[in-house]
């Protein structure tokens, strides 16, 4: 089954769909990221070069993966010296920020890659991530960062993430499945964002995202959350902070 890949800015036909993909894997509650506007809101008109689509040959019209990037400036230059604890949060923030102020960005920072629940376990995922780091490099970016999302720590939410990090396979890579792919396509884990998405409501919101009765204060699980939710009925309202791993791959020519 051919699969194709490409920039939205070169398959515009696209703009509409890209949230019609087929169960694209992330629970309710993540959509809920007060900072997420910043990017997805106008990233379909301002930012369509940093959107890739992908889409099966023989059904042009239906998309089976799609994903984002945005770029950002980084250095001493601009007093960001260090990738930060907010990991996705922040790095929507300083792109929004990079581009209302008209500053050139330097470096990209992956944010999504969504595949079509029928194709995963295909290598799609492998193959969106390979393209990214090709656009980024055709864009003209020597590096590419992620604020990985480890897809298999829901599993043991009550683990802290640099445990979760360190845990590796007899071949040496890591555990996780979505870091495994990062590794093995040349990048380098840096460190833990420990709040990386923070996401707050009231125990009403909460309810309707998870569909889970938040009954008492204290920590409670939640399917697809890589941490627990920290609830107060006292004060009507669940907080939930998630970390995720940087890593960064690097695209410039002389380091392949």
């Amino acid at each position: 089954m051919g699969v194709q890949i490409d920039t939205l800015a070169n398959q515009p036909q696209f703009r509409g769909l890209l949230w019609q993909i087929e169960d694209d894997g992330w629970p309710q509650f993540i959509r809920q990221d007060p900072l997420a506007a910043l990017y997805y809101a106008d990233v379909e008109d301002v930012q369509p070069e940093c959107v890739l689509v992908a889409w099966e040959s023989r059904r042009p019209d239906t998309l089976v993966a799609r994903g984002f990037c945005v770029p950002f400036a980084f250095g001493e230059a601009v007093g960001r010296t260090a990738l930060p604890d907010g990991g996705w949060d922040d790095v929507v923030r300083w792109g929004w920020l990079d581009r209302i102020r008209d500053q050139r960005p330097t470096h990209l920072s992956a944010l999504e890659i969504s595949v079509a629940k029928r194709h995963r376990g295909t290598g799609l995922s492998a193959r969106m991530l390979a393209t990214m780091k090709d656009n980024g490099r055709r864009l003209g970016f020597d590096d590419l960062f992620a604020p990985v999302r480890p897809s298999g720590k829901s599993a043991v939410p009550e683990q802290p993430m640099h445990e979760y990090v360190a845990r590796r396979r007899a071949d040496g890579l890591p555990s996780d499945p979505w870091l495994r792919v990062h590794v093995r396509a040349g990048a380098e884990i840096v460190r833990i964002a420990p709040r990386s998405m923070t996401i707050a409501g009231s125990i009403e919101e909460w309810q309707r995202w998870t569909g889970q009765t938040f009954e008492s204060s204290g920590e409670i699980a939640v399917p697809g959350a890589l941490a627990p939710i920290y609830c107060s009925v006292e004060h009507d309202h669940a907080v939930y902070v998630e970390a995720n791993v940087w890593v960064h791959h690097r695209l410039s020519l002389t380091h392949l």
